[in-house]
């Protein structure tokens, strides 16, 4: 994970799951991703033995570091935030090496396969027209045979870096793509415009392939992104119809897939994005619903770990 020094405990939901696990007995151990290793084709860290409370600033007491090999332990939690650079790339071949004889959340290999963005283009039925290039001008006649904006995103990005939104008329839009595609190097997202992203952009969590819960983002007065990161605030909410009908064809192939730990992104009534990295809001999801996600998580894990 990120360093866990830095962790806002009552936003963090890394850090509620490793207090769950601690709560039902769990030795927890912590290490970020360099200090994972592959020696003689077997899968280590050098770790710490962490010791959580619910105090910020002492929330965490670490022993000194000490090697393990990954094959000893029941579970690993993948939990660095993107981006989804080579460097991440490179941690998920090293912990690939640890399965089957440990778990890894999620599933090591698809990690690394199931980009956020591009993985919820394999149910295009929810998704918005959508096109991945790095061709501006591919990108500006999408924009014309749409006949309306596009918002316009990197595919290794997350917190709302980024985003642009361009319109037909808009002055900048060469410039914007430009810069957006490192001048048609870099393959980028565009999608239709939603207009429905001012009332919000909904998290949704699949944990093990069920529903776990939805929150609301609602976009700040000075940023039309919803992401908790640049200002947006959450609001309890429930599932439509449409989301239900989304969660029901979603759940059975992220579990197949072995993501047990998932949130989906849906503004109005499109599936924006699919995050299997590190997805959040368990505890916003608790504070609206009185539900406890991570132990829901841990249940699921305990479950996996043990077949």
């Amino acid at each position: 994970m990120d360093p866990i020094t830095g962790v806002q405990i009552h936003l963090d939901s890394t850090f509620a799951i490793m207090l769950e696990a601690q709560q039902r007995g769990h030795e927890v151990l912590y290490c970020e991703v360099q200090q994972l290793y592959l020696k003689n084709a077997v899968a280590g860290a050098r770790v710490q033995r962490c010791t959580v409370k619910a105090v910020q600033g002492q929330h965490a007491e670490l022993s000194e570091p000490f090697p393990v090999d990954l094959s000893e332990l029941d579970a690993v939690f993948m939990r660095k935030d993107p981006p989804f650079n080579m460097d991440y790339i490179y941690a998920t071949y090293i912990l690939e090496a640890a399965e089957p004889d440990t778990l890894i959340v999620n599933r090591a290999c698809n990690l690394r396969n199931h980009n956020e963005k591009l993985y919820s283009l394999q149910f295009p039925e929810f998704c918005p027209e959508s096109l991945v290039s790095a061709d501006s001008e591919a990108i500006l006649s999408f924009m014309s045979e749409l006949g309306c904006p596009l918002v316009v995103k990197p595919l290794d990005g997350n917190g709302g870096k980024g985003i642009f939104l361009i319109r037909p008329d808009d002055p900048n839009r060469n410039v914007i793509l430009e810069v957006s595609t490192d001048h048609g190097r870099h393959p980028i997202i565009a999608q239709r415009f939603l207009p429905a992203a001012a009332q919000g952009d909904k998290r949704i969590l699949i944990i093990d392939g069920e529903f776990q819960g939805a929150v609301l983002r609602v976009p700040g007065e000075k940023d039309p992104r919803g992401n908790i990161h640049v200002g947006a605030r959450c609001e309890k909410s429930a599932l439509s119809a449409r989301e239900e009908e989304m969660v029901a064809a979603l759940g059975p192939r992220l579990r197949a897939d072995g993501h047990i730990f998932v949130g989906i992104d849906v503004i109005g009534d499109q599936l924006t994005e699919i995050n299997v990295t590190s997805p959040t809001c368990i505890q916003e999801i608790n504070a609206f619903d009185g539900r406890c996600v991570e132990g829901t998580i841990m249940d699921a894990v305990e479950k996996r770990a043990r077949s």
